[in-house]
């Protein structure tokens, strides 16, 4: 299989597996134990989805900027970005996924003296994945408008998606340095649609390209 095709494949893979991640989501407050820990293990799951999606997208974009590597490097500076932002999202995807449900069991079963403490944990570990969250953002903005300039200047792929990735790319960087990106769920999750979009775009004509 060509490494175009493989490549191809990783990034509509990988896509989906983050917007199933963000269509299932648990979303709400919890009061009973049995919520809590019904909660904790949905966080458990999907968070493991996304964080088995990573190094998938990671291959995807590999394969994409070796396809679109020239001279002067922007499409290997693209994925170099990228891959930044991939760290940060594994991060914000453990302190919601793996830790905030330990935290969640220790609210609901602490004693009433200790449920403030474990009140403050959540907290910062709620402005822990929010910070990662939004420096995936901004990088992985950063990062598809680099592959998108490519795209629109050399061609080898629809220059449709090339322009569609811009006006992301710099939609998405504007809206984090602006404050208007709020990376909760629903923010969050329009983000991953929207990127996901394009991903699976390009990963679809990667999939059906000849590889020189």
């Amino acid at each position: 299989m060509a490494d175009a095709r493989k490549s191809g494949i990783a990034l509509i893979v990988g896509s989906m597996a983050m917007v199933i991640t963000m269509a299932i989501h648990p979303r709400g407050h919890v009061t009973t134990a049995d919520e809590a820990e019904n909660m904790a293990r949905m966080l458990i799951a999907v968070h493991s989805l996304a964080l088995a999606s990573v190094p998938v997208i990671f291959l995807g974009t590999w394969g994409l900027s070796r396809r679109l590597d020239a001279p002067d490097r922007v499409a290997m500076a693209g994925l170099v970005i990228y891959t930044f932002a991939l760290i940060a999202v594994t991060n914000a995807a453990v302190f919601d996924g793996l830790v905030a449900p330990n935290i969640i069991r220790q609210i609901v079963g602490a004693a009433a003296e200790k449920k403030d403490a474990w009140q403050v944990a959540m907290r910062l570990n709620f402005e822990m994945n929010q910070a990662y969250a939004r420096l995936y953002a901004a990088a992985s903005g950063v990062a598809i408008l680099l592959w998108s300039v490519v795209i629109v200047r050399k061609g080898q792929l629809s220059r449709a998606v090339g322009i569609y990735g811009c006006i992301l790319g710099l939609a998405i960087v504007g809206a984090v340095g602006s404050g208007l990106l709020n990376p909760n769920v629903h923010g969050f999750g329009a983000l991953i649609f929207a990127e996901a979009a394009w991903f699976i775009v390009v990963g679809l004509q990667l999939r059906s390209a000849v590889q020189a």
